[in-house]
């Protein structure tokens, strides 16, 4: 087990009891065996639970339920709305419209999942705001709005200067838009929420149980450190890991650290510029930054795209505060310059990043009882509940609207093999950050930056 506790596991772990989960060291059999106990596990097994109480379920996960991106991201509850561009390019003007509205209307139902089961995971449905610090940022910030109304789903609003200040608690943006359906949680409680509650409807959770190989068939046996699982379906919700474990995935995923830093507590101090809230808020940088205040009164910011990994190596970096601390920092300063820098710790997550900026999901196996989930790029707080709803359709061989989904039937792009990938990763960066800061200077980019930086767009969290 990894020893670093991200800043949300570690307070999670440390404001409730954890029941006893024992490690898997005997042969068992299942009806699922799902591998990865973070939020695309877990909402998978607890929906497949609810639609078939009978099955036994079985997670193996390899250190504790949530140590991954499920406890340690930013906790921003965005949906695919400004994606909607991307999503009828790739999978169809009908369902990119079902998958907006399924995304917004997700953000509520979590919420109200918690509440009904009372998992105290900080939810606060206030809204998302979307920015612009520069006037190019200004010039697309609207721009999936337009194509939403043509759809009549557009539920973004464009706010007066003076809204955008006071609901940003900051003067460093120029221009901004909010949607009601989005807010923040506590990503630490609310994993951890989700076990407990796994577990009262008799989920069966193996932790300290590294998958270690399966044996494909009929009934596929998923075999780890200690014991052995033979399973009628199984499913891999290991997100960045994928890559790792089933090397045909590195043309599909990039790993790319996120970075963040967060207060201690100043409530008052937030109080005074306006950050009572729970809102999502971020910027239009390629390479995003995001921030969110939490009820006890601290301030999380972080920012995209600093590292990537050659050939999806998971890096020791990966798990450790970060690197980047003094850029935080700075970005600190600038959005935030009347604040104190009183920060508790920073953290660092891989990001597993598709070529579309879109999960997708699809089965492994010939005989179609092996499935996967992954590709959240930087936005599975409200994706992997989506994704609880596809892989839960797929386990049951449900023909619906989520099965019937291009999402569900395997990668929507590749990457170009090692070494190029990593070397244009790189490459592209770079062209992104000189592009940006020529911007943040007002003056026009080189065109070749510009050029370059459209391999990067995907990776925005709105279509551009």
């Amino acid at each position: 087990m990894n020893k670093h506790k991200p800043f949300w596991f570690d307070q999670a772990l440390a404001s409730t009891t954890m029941p006893e989960m024992p490690k898997l060291t005997e042969k068992i059999t299942a009806d699922v065996c799902i591998i990865g106990g973070g939020f695309t596990g877990l909402w998978t097994a607890i929906k497949t639970k609810k639609l078939a109480p009978e099955k036994r379920i079985v997670i193996v996960e390899k250190g504790l339920c949530g140590q991954g991106a499920s406890g340690r991201n930013g906790g921003c509850m965005l949906t695919f709305s400004t994606k909607f561009h991307s999503l009828i390019r790739f999978l169809g003007l009908a369902e990119a419209i079902r998958l907006v509205k399924a995304s917004e209307q997700a953000v509520f139902d979590i919420d109200a999942f918690c509440k009904t089961h009372q998992i105290d995971a900080e939810v606060r449905t206030n809204g998302a705001i979307y920015t612009a610090t520069n006037t190019h940022q200004v010039n697309t910030l609207n721009q999936p709005l337009d194509l939403l109304s043509q759809h009549d789903i557009n539920q973004w609003k464009i706010l007066s200067l003076e809204n955008v200040n006071r609901s940003t608690g900051s003067h460093r943006h120029l221009a901004g838009i909010e949607n009601k359906a989005g807010g923040s949680l506590h990503p630490g409680k609310l994993v951890l929420g989700l076990v407990k509650y796994a577990l009262s409807i008799g989920i069966e959770i193996y932790q300290q149980s590294e998958y270690k190989d399966i044996q494909c068939g009929e009934l596929p046996v998923i075999k780890t450190c200690e014991g052995e699982v033979k399973a009628k379906k199984v499913v891999f919700a290991v997100n960045a890991w994928m890559g790792k474990l089933f090397k045909r995935f590195n043309r599909h995923i990039a790993l790319v650290s996120s970075d963040m830093i967060i207060t201690k507590p100043m409530p008052e101090q937030l109080a005074e510029i306006g950050l009572r809230h729970g809102k999502a808020i971020a910027d239009s940088r390629i390479f995003v930054h995001y921030y969110r205040t939490t009820p006890d009164g601290r301030l999380m910011l972080g920012k995209g795209g600093n590292m990537f990994a050659y050939n999806n190596n998971m890096l020791p970096a990966f798990d450790q505060p970060s690197r980047y601390k003094e850029m935080l920092v700075n970005a600190f300063e600038q959005f935030f310059p009347t604040l104190d820098k009183s920060f508790e710790t920073t953290w660092t997550g891989a990001s597993d990043r598709s070529t579309t900026g879109l999960p997708f999901f699809g089965s492994l196996s010939k005989e179609n009882n092996v499935f996967y989930g992954l590709g959240y790029s930087g936005n599975g707080v409200v994706q992997s509940y989506l994704g609880g709803d596809i892989l839960s359709s797929l386990v049951l061989s449900i023909d619906n609207a989520w099965t019937r989904s291009r999402m569900a039937k395997g990668p929507l792009g590749n990457f170009p093999p090692e070494p190029i990938r990593y070397l244009g990763a790189n490459l592209v960066k770079r062209s992104v950050l000189r592009k940006e800061l020529a911007e943040d200077n007002e003056k026009s980019a080189k065109w070749f930056d510009c050029q370059m930086a459209k391999f990067a767009a995907a990776a925005g969290k709105a279509d551009k």
